[in-house]
């Protein structure tokens, strides 16, 4: 594919003649001053920056007036650009006299800038002095003048373009061609083609030009242009073909289609590939049959190739094409099939899929439910829900989770229900998700946690830990009521999904659950769990710095473990104050959490020692960053004791 484009590509940046004059970088100044006022800025002794914005703002309401001044700045490297930048906008024959003139006083760059100028504002009186240009030793000249020629395009600047190519140096050639190219793309009728003829004629010059030449004598040709596509698609070329193909994407003459289509028996794979996604772009029916045909047989690129431009021409009646080659042996084919039906617009197509849920293979019945998805056929979410008793279980999970992205409120009653029918396993676990995507999606908490309170009458163990972990998504006040109620069952899983629904709760409402629960069990698992959902509620920046070392302090009593030590210690750093340093520090002597007290300490002092805030903070620094000196090493030392130092020589 890519090398379909690219010189395809590079031929139309070349035969785009009208080249817009783009400025992002400056954009409309807001006008507060006159043009004498704007004029006066430039000859005086300002700088580049308020000259340049004079500049800007000349160009809006710059007059013959502004003339000599702006052009006084042509010489000047680094204001050139945006004199003529006024310049070209600036109506009147004096603009383009001065511009003339400029042509045989200046040199290197700025001269550059000149020429592409004249040409912008497209001055036939410029074309002889453009023309002695084109022989200049200085190729960016040359060049430049190539192009404003071709952008003038008078009889006179085609001709000399035409006669200087021939002894253009091998730098200059693509520039040349290009003023060619510029001035055939403002011809019409048969001076047009005679000047891309020419180029076509001429051997030896860059492929882009050859591409751009050929594309252009098939266009310029108009309805007679079919026979030279035709001669470009028979090409041993694979630039010609290209640039035939190109053509026949942009052409309107009524036998294109047609000689697209006469063409692909005699052509090699590649080049066939590339008429067949010109058919494609094109979207004329007329090519409908060539392209199923090229569907059906052929080489794997030719068959996905025509595939792709099925689905570009084709509608919905043609979707059975599309059905029928799902089931190819080949999986690229099946692929590209399957992409082409996804994208087929009509009910047409829209039955084609719903009909292979009724497919005895379990594999066309997964892609009918993908096809589904990705057409958003939202009236098929009855259908899906049917699917979702499927005697194939992945039939069964791949409809639930599909209703779960398609559904809205009218599914979640269907959803519940399909939970609390699934046994544990694959089919739990796909109700679980799909409920939950859904509940996402849909804004009604109170709604969703009421009917899922609701199924817990009756619910299996299995099935009540999964609504339990959909109610912790969810929130609300009947979702933390259910949970807490919960908490109390008999039934250690649900006892255990309750826990760890508090733990991730979404609101701190949970905290206090789950500080007392901490307090109450005698197990270490729900203690460290509940411990994990409280202390993460202590770390969290949204709650005051002053309630969050409160609950540090709560928590600290029922620390034991070295893990929940850690725990406690990344609370207490995350809040930034002296007196979270003071509980910190005693952890300093507690070998197996040494480091990270340390750490934390050090996290906060930097923070306190900073602006207004150090005077009153450093003296209840001190005493836990001499603690952390005593013990620390390494880089931990080096910190430490640069902080001390700060905090001792902090003046009240």
């Amino acid at each position: 594919m890519s090398r379909f484009l690219s010189p395809l590509f590079l031929a139309l940046a070349l035969a785009g003649a009208a080249t817009a004059r783009v400025n992002a970088q400056n954009p409309t100044p807001l006008l507060t001053r006159s043009g004498d006022q704007l004029v006066a800025v430039l000859q005086s002794g300002a700088g580049v920056k308020e000259k340049a914005d004079a500049c800007r703002e000349l160009a809006v309401i710059g007059t013959a007036d502004a003339v000599p001044a702006l052009v006084a700045l042509l010489p000047d490297e680094k204001l050139s650009h945006m004199a003529r930048y006024a310049l070209e906008t600036i109506p009147g024959a004096a603009v383009d006299a001065a511009l003339r003139d400029a042509l045989g006083r200046l040199e290197g760059r700025p001269l550059v800038g000149v020429i592409g100028s004249v040409g912008v504002r497209r001055d036939e009186q410029a074309v002889q002095p453009l023309i002695r240009l084109l022989a200049s030793s200085d190729p960016d000249v040359a060049q430049a003048a190539a192009r404003a020629l071709g952008r003038i395009a008078t009889p006179g600047a085609t001709a000399a373009l035409r006669e200087a190519l021939p002894r253009a140096s091998a730098a200059n050639q693509l520039a040349f061609c290009e003023g060619l190219l510029r001035c055939a793309e403002s011809a019409s009728g048969e001076n047009a083609v005679k000047l891309y003829d020419a180029l076509r004629a001429t051997d030896g010059l860059p492929h882009q030009v050859k591409a751009a030449a050929w594309r252009g004598a098939i266009l310029s040709r108009g309805e007679t242009g079919t026979a030279l596509l035709s001669e470009a698609l028979q090409s041993k070329d694979y630039i010609v073909v290209a640039a035939g193909a190109r053509a026949a994407i942009e052409s309107s003459a009524s036998g294109v289609t047609g000689a697209l289509t006469a063409s692909l028996a005699g052509l090699s794979e590649e080049n066939r590939v590339l008429v067949i996604q010109a058919l494609g772009k094109r979207r004329d029916a007329a090519a409908v049959p060539a392209l199923e045909k090229g569907a059906r047989s052929g080489s794997k690129a030719v068959r996905v190739a025509a595939l792709r431009a099925l689905s570009e021409v084709a509608r919905g009646e043609l979707a059975p094409v599309f059905v029928g080659l799902m089931g190819d042996a080949d999986g690229e084919v099946v692929q590209a099939a399957k992409e082409g039906l996804a994208g087929l617009a009509g009910r047409e197509a829209d039955a084609a899929v719903l009909a292979l849920l009724g497919k005895p293979e379990a594999s066309q019945r997964l892609t009918a439910i993908e096809l589904i998805a990705r057409r958003r056929m939202l009236d098929a979410i009855p259908e899906l829900l049917r699917s979702a008793g499927d005697a194939d279980a992945q039939v069964r999970a791949a409809a639930l989770k599909r209703v779960g992205e398609l559904g809205g409120a009218a599914e979640v009653p269907a959803l519940v229900g399909q939970l609390t029918k699934a046994t544990a396993g694959s089919d739990l676990e796909a109700a679980e998700q799909a409920l939950g995507e859904l509940c996402r999606r849909v804004e009604d908490p109170e709604g969703h946690a009421s009917r899922l309170a609701a199924s817990m009458v009756g619910a299996t163990p299995a099935q009540q830990a999964a609504i339990l972990r959909l109610l912790a998504g969810i929130g609300g006040q009947k979702a933390i009521e259910t949970v807490r109620a919960s908490v109390k069952a008999s039934e250690g899983d649900v006892r255990a999904a309750a826990i760890r629904a508090l733990a991730a709760w979404r609101t701190a409402e949970a905290a206090p659950d789950l500080l007392a629960l901490a307090k109450a069990t005698g197990d270490a698992t729900e203690r460290t769990l509940c411990l994990r959902g409280y202390l993460d509620w202590a770390s969290n920046p949204e709650l005051p710095p002053a309630q969050r070392l409160g609950m540090s302090r709560e928590a600290a009593s029922l620390i034991q473990s070295a893990d929940e030590k850690k725990l406690l210690l990344a609370a207490l750093g995350s809040v930034k104050t002296p007196e979270a340093a003071a509980v910190l520090a005693p952890y300093v002597e507690d070998a197996a959490v040494r480091q990270e007290a340390g750490v934390a300490i050090a996290a906060i002092a930097d923070e306190l020692l900073k602006g207004n805030q150090a005077a009153k903070a450093a003296p209840a620094l001190v005493g836990p960053l001499e603690k952390v000196v005593s013990v620390a090493s390494g880089d931990l030392l080096n910190r430490a004791k640069g902080l001390l130092e700060k905090a001792r020589s902090v003046k009240p």
